[in-house]
């Protein structure tokens, strides 16, 4: 076994597919220190610069100190504390909900809200650039699992038309990972009134973004029903980890008996939830930096002139720049890098084949200047490479 183990390593590193952590000796900010090196960093999920935020890192402390640093049981046994009850009940309000319930990351409650909504007899229908978490959920479910091209709706209702599944579940990101569009949720959930089907919305990199005050992609595009049911993740624009899902109080309280990712699993430290809480304030009160951060996004979308690649079109802070080749996306980002600025290659199984991209994330901690900087490294390395 470990022979076959190092022979797939060295195929992928030959295609090009080899991946490498870097060691961060700093916070996570818009200038980090790894490897031990300075760099202007374009990586980050951090949208709107909260994880170092001293707001934050004064409620951690805080909240440490009166509640310790570990849960010790799981939800259903003692492990539900305090912190966690009004966090979940600050989540559902925010975003307009009848109830919340936390996950410890956004791939446990995919996973398990996924595997307790659906079965065997009913069908999941997802799109085909869906997060991996989503897909692992849907085959964790098994439910009979559909995939329809990427915000086609068209494709998707012939699906919803063939389907005698007893429960349809519709789950899509709303804001696509990789390439920063938004899913076209207003009329997925057209579909589901007209084929009695329910929309499960990820929206790990909408919330906090999008909408008024930063409630997310449902919020941005003026969508309520009880057909909805949300995910989000509290470990990018909140600045801090974890996730919630949000819906009707009778989806919750199922999922409290029935979500194994949930039932199983010993919560997120309470001095996490208690963080979260004051991030959300954060959040509620940050147009201001949610402006400056869409200011930036538009000076970059209006002033990057590439001719060798080609900017993916995106108003969200993920800004793909589509390169093409494994080894071409690599050596951009190494020029990049050679120049103190880090902007991750992105390369299949995370992207189709073909399609190997740079993922530029652009924060609110970012300074105009910062992005004057990647797009003129962007432009010489087109010169070079």
């Amino acid at each position: 076994m470990l022979a076959s183990l190092q022979l797939a390593l060295d195929k992928r590193q030959a295609q090009g597919l080899l991946r490498q952590r870097r060691l961060l000796d700093s916070p996570q900010a818009e200038h980090i220190v790894a490897n031990s090196q300075p760099y202007l960093s374009f990586c980050s999920n951090d949208y709107l610069g909260l994880a170092n935020h001293p707001k934050l890192i004064a409620a951690m402390q805080q909240a440490a100190g009166d509640s310790g640093v570990g849960s010790g049981a799981s939800n259903l046994i003692t492990g539900h504390h305090r912190y966690h009850d009004d966090l979940e009940k600050q989540l559902a309000k925010f975003v307009g909900l009848p109830a919340a319930l936390l996950f410890s990351t956004g791939y446990m409650a995919n996973i398990g809200v996924l595997g307790a909504l659906v079965g065997r007899g009913d069908a999941i229908f997802a799109d085909k650039l869906n997060h991996a978490c989503l897909n692992d959920g849907s085959y964790y479910s098994l439910a009979q699992f559909n995939r329809f091209a990427h915000n086609d709706v068209a494709a998707l209702e012939g699906l919803l038309k063939l389907s005698t599944a007893k429960h349809k579940l519709i789950a899509v990101d709303a804001v696509f990972s990789m390439d920063g569009d938004i899913a076209p949720l207003a009329e997925y959930l057209a579909l589901c009134e007209k084929y009695d089907a329910y929309l499960y919305v990820d929206d790990a990199h909408g919330f906090g973004v999008l909408g008024e005050h930063g409630q997310g992609s449902l919020n941005h595009l003026h969508l309520k029903s009880p057909r909805i049911i949300m995910m989000a993740t509290l470990g990018k624009a909140a600045g801090v980890a974890g996730a919630f899902v949000a819906g009707e109080q009778v989806v919750v309280d199922y999922l409290i008996q029935t979500a194994k990712s949930y039932v199983y699993s010993t919560p997120a430290p309470p001095a996490l939830s208690a963080t979260l809480s004051a991030s959300i304030n954060l959040i509620a009160q940050g147009d201001d930096l949610r402006g400056h951060l869409f200011s930036l996004i538009e000076y970059f979308k209006h002033n990057l002139h590439c001719k060798k690649w080609r900017l993916l079109p995106s108003a969200t802070s993920i800004q793909p720049l589509l390169v093409g080749s494994n080894q071409d996306a690599l050596a951009l980002s190494a020029f990049l890098q050679n120049a103190g600025i880090l902007v991750p290659a992105i390369r299949p199984p995370t992207v189709p084949q073909g399609t190997a991209r740079l993922r530029i994330s652009i924060s609110a901690a970012h300074r105009l200047d910062d992005v004057k900087k990647l797009i003129l490294a962007i432009n010489q390395a087109e010169t070079v490479l």
